[in-house]
């Protein structure tokens, strides 16, 4: 008897996390990306600085984590935005992706900013960029949590 294999999903966090705070915000979307329900996902953290091209090229869904610097995102999130725009633009069409925002204005300018560049590479927006703005609030990381869980059996399930 052949028994298939189910292939595993990849879900790829790409996540600036210069703060203890926003440390915890990487943790609770691990978390909820973990979960025990959830299986045949494969879940890894990249700081953008060291996120490459292939890593987004094996993925097959990414959350973004991003502090709010000047009304933009982290440099970091940019310079990866940089670095793999173009080897990914013709391979990672309609890729599902979220982001989340730790901001301490209004994380307006930093939704828009992300919002073009993804717009450009042509990938598919699972829900509105979460902004967790204003002084950190425990629930941050329960958001972050429920987005990690979101996505990942989202992947599992096959919807996105």
């Amino acid at each position: 008897m052949i028994r298939c294999m189910k292939e595993s999903k990849h879900l790829l966090i790409v996540a600036h996390n210069p703060s203890a705070n926003t440390q915890k915000l990487v943790d609770a979307t691990l978390r909820g990306a973990r979960h025990e329900d959830i299986e045949g996902v494969e879940v890894k953290h990249i700081p953008p600085l060291q996120a490459v091209a292939d890593d987004v090229l094996r993925a097959d869904a990414i959350i973004l984590g991003t502090t709010e610097n000047f009304g933009y995102m982290s440099g970091a999130l940019k310079d990866f935005f940089d670095r793999i725009y173009y080897p990914c633009l013709e391979h990672t069409e309609a890729m599902p992706f979220a982001a989340y925002i730790r901001a301490g204005l209004d994380g307006t300018g930093t939704r828009i900013a992300i919002g073009k560049i993804t717009t450009g590479l042509k990938w598919k927006a699972v829900q509105e960029s979460m902004i967790l703005h204003g002084e950190y609030q425990p629930e941050f990381e329960t958001q972050c949590e429920e987005l990690g869980m979101l996505m990942a059996a989202s992947l599992e399930s096959g919807i996105i």
